[in-house]
């Protein structure tokens, strides 16, 4: 039987095109480095000081006083949209712990330890570098790697790399994201408001019993999470974006049908469909109609809420929370003052931080559980993959130029650690590729699952 999809000239040339770009997986990390590369150009044309200013607007919401937000654009991104990036990062977290790779321990914990390396060997270079004074609060800079930036390259790879290679830099990456979340939890937090942590708390109870009581609208837990969770959490002086994260995993992770009831019900809708008269026009009839509805709420009700969040999310994320957050924050007006800046103790704390701190921590911690084998590497990966993963995931960008905000409050300082995380994922990612793009070849000796026991 032949059928006809029409095709429109929008669909054609805009819908077609914008749709495989953005299911590209190299494309988020395009976008990313392109809106980096826009903000250095700006803060160093002669626009620079229309560029550094705008930023500095100030925007109000609240009631009174009491409770008023009055913050800059700049402060609105960081703690505003990152707190919707932090939200889809709490999405991941749910769903690979419920049903991913973080649900079978013994596939996860190599990536996982890896990742945990990768942080607490950064750290303490930096402490190296700054062992005192107000740099000293820098520590949790070169700790974090950005997943998009690191899955970029990698994807660019394409069949020269395995599978198991882009799985095992996702689960650290995951990984590398929960630490930052309870780093920023912990130490990067001002003076704290328990009445308005208190209100908080109170929604975040509610949205669970929610959950449990079987609430799927996630219209309804965004209205509570925005404007209950994250609303008092920007009031109380525990950072925003942990309010992203605990809203996230309130959302309920089970479908209402199952796939046996889901296929044997589609196809009662579908055989109804077949069968109900049409009118000849192309509008549909009103029983076509519901029939059309009834097997849309099907659909709704055979996939998981948090699912359907973090996949309708995920481009809004991606091509525009992260290249507005890089357009902000990644603009350094190179001077005459730069070259010290780069050598300046905080800048070399994060560059040796992050290219030298995430190789150890990677490679050495992941090596050693190898050796004791107390985990396997992944079936399809070698050593050289290892240190290949160890190179990418010195690329911070996104997530240490966030927590460089938070650690300092002398723009000095966070002018020297943007320096350094510049240097360093530039570095990180250009040697990491060229290193995965040359050793890729069949003599390498892989060391498989059955290998470590």
């Amino acid at each position: 039987m032949k059928y006809r999809i029409k095709i429109t000239p929008i669909d054609k040339w805009v819908i077609d095109p914008v749709n495989r770009f953005i299911g590209k997986s190299t494309t988020g990390g395009i976008v990313l480095f392109l809106s980096a590369v826009v903000a250095l150009i700006l803060a160093n044309s002669p626009w620079k000081d229309a560029y550094h200013h705008i930023w500095e607007h100030k925007i109000s919401f609240g009631i009174d006083s009491d409770f008023l937000l009055d913050k800059t654009l700049h402060h609105w991104i960081n703690d505003g949209l990152m707190a919707v990036f932090f939200f889809v990062v709490g999405l991941e977290l749910k769903r690979e712990i419920i049903g991913g790779e973080l649900s079978n321990p013994r596939k996860a914990i190599l990536p996982i330890v890896a990742g945990f390396g990768g942080m607490i060997f950064p750290a303490l270079i930096y402490l190296l570098f700054n062992p005192t004074g107000e740099a000293h609060s820098g520590w949790g800079i070169p700790m974090a790697t950005d997943i998009a930036f690191a899955l970029g390259v990698l994807f660019l790879l394409g069949k020269r790399v395995p599978t198991s290679l882009k799985v095992f830099l996702t689960v650290l990456a995951i990984a590398d994201d929960l630490g930052a979340v309870l780093v920023i939890a912990f130490f990067y937090t001002s003076d704290i408001s328990f009445t308005s942590l208190i209100v908080g708390s109170i929604f975040l109870v509610l949205l669970i019993a929610s959950n449990l009581l079987g609430v799927r609208n996630t219209f309804y837990y965004g209205i509570l999470g925005i404007g209950g969770v994250w609303m008092a959490f920007m009031l109380s002086g525990v950072h925003a974006t942990i309010a992203g994260v605990l809203a996230a995993f309130t959302i309920p992770a089970n479908v209402k049908v199952d796939e046996i009831g889901f296929i044997e019900k589609m196809k009662d809708y579908l055989n109804k469909f077949k069968h109900a008269d049409p009118n000849g026009v192309p509008t549909v009839t009103p029983e076509q109609l519901h029939i059309l509805e009834d097997m849309r709420t099907l659909s709704k009700q055979a996939m998981t809420p948090l699912q359907r969040l973090e996949h309708g999310m995920h481009p809004f994320v991606t091509y525009v929370v992260m290249p507005i957050f890089a357009l902000a924050n990644a603009g350094v007006t190179i001077t005459s003052d730069s070259t010290s800046s780069g050598m300046s103790f905080v800048a070399l704390g994060v560059i040796f931080g992050l290219l030298l701190g995430k190789f150890i921590g990677i490679v050495g911690v992941s090596t050693l559980f190898i050796k004791l084998k107390l985990a396997p590497l992944p079936i399809g990966m070698t050593i050289k993959h290892l240190i290949g993963v160890g190179l990418l995931a010195s690329i911070g960008f996104t997530m240490s130029l966030f927590i460089a905000n938070l650690a300092f409050k002398n723009q000095e300082l966070i002018q020297q650690a943007k320096m350094g995380i510049l240097i360093a994922s530039l570095i990180g990612g250009i040697v990491g590729f060229l290193f995965l793009y040359f050793s890729n070849n069949k003599s390498d000796v892989k060391i498989t699952e059955a290998d470590t026991h």
